[in-house]
């Protein structure tokens, strides 16, 4: 598995993660599909995982079935929100310490490798309790980094804080404002860049339907719109067979990103992933040029935004 370093943390990641979102879905008793797809991940060289404190039984999951193999894992977790039947208010400084504790004792280790403040908004990252927090939970060992997670405007004030290490946000075929507004400045600072959605729910592979197909995302239709409007320009040259392929490559092909983040709960599903990653990236230059041409032609500042 090809790997790059995450920024100014140093750490060693793969570029392909694994986003435990979707992990998050399954019941407790279910730690023995778990365990399959987490064991598989590793195995093959996948060393960043993204959880959340938010993401069901993600954490508990993980805890229960590779915690042993803790040594081989960039383990990564998300705070801020209250979730998991937890009583409390979003983003103080209680609440997000009572999540990173909660989650050192869910995924049975005794520290994290980084702790990310989940999507909140400007006004919350300027009274700069939620940042304290975390900042003291790195002082005291419970994490080696910090992060930010989001998109937009409250992204870039992250990035240009100075205090995060690593920034992670939307970016897909259908989703490329993070190269315009984001990127740039990430680099500017070592700012390590971890993409999630990088395939867009397969949007492209279904913009040819007549209708969008369900999705559990409200996000999900408007990639879709976005895929329809950008196919409607006509086939992409050197378009590889699957969509999921040229998602992946996509994402590969810019340098700024160090690693992009895939969940599924399929160990079919994560092989294919795990085998394209190694054996058919990266993608020609054709295709990726041409959706970068046709997305700056469609999109204006205030349009196309990253969808949070």
């Amino acid at each position: 598995m090809k790997t790059r370093t995450l920024g100014r943390t140093g750490l060693e990641v793969s570029r392909l993660g694994f986003g435990l979102a979707e992990i998050g879905g399954l019941e407790l008793a279910a730690s023995r599909q778990a365990a399959r797809v987490l064991n598989l991940a590793l195995d093959n060289g996948i060393t960043f995982f993204d959880t959340a404190a938010c993401y069901g039984n993600s954490e508990e999951l993980i805890g229960r079935t590779i915690a042993h193999r803790r040594d081989e894992v960039i383990l990564a977790t998300k705070a801020g929100h209250v979730a998991g039947g937890y009583e409390g208010q979003a983003w103080t400084a209680q609440t997000i310490r009572d999540s990173i504790d909660r989650s050192l004792q869910r995924l049975r280790t005794d520290h994290l490798d980084i702790v990310q403040l989940h999507t909140c908004d400007i006004p919350t990252l300027e009274r700069g309790e939620a940042i304290r927090v975390i900042q003291e939970a790195q002082q005291a060992g419970k994490t080696r980094f910090i992060g930010y997670s989001g998109d937009n405007e409250a992204a870039l004030w992250a990035v240009n804080s100075g205090i995060f290490d690593t920034l992670q946000t939307s970016f897909n075929l259908v989703d490329q404002r993070a190269r315009h507004d984001l990127f740039g400045p990430a680099v500017a600072q070592n700012v390590g860049i971890i993409v999630k959605r990088p395939i867009g729910n397969g949007v492209w592979g279904a913009a040819s339907l007549p209708r969008a197909p369900s999705a559990p995302s409200d996000y999900a239709a408007d990639y879709f719109a976005r895929a329809r409007v950008m196919l409607g320009l006509g086939p992409l040259p050197a378009m590889p067979d699957s969509g999921i392929l040229l998602a992946l490559g996509f994402a590969f092909a810019h340098e700024a990103v160090d690693t992009f983040i895939v969940g599924t709960q399929n160990p079919k599903h994560m092989q294919a992933n795990i085998d394209w990653v190694n054996a058919a990236l990266p993608i020609a230059d054709a295709p990726v040029l041409e959706l970068r041409r046709r997305f700056d032609q469609l999109h204006d500042p205030n349009d196309w935004v990253q969808l949070s």
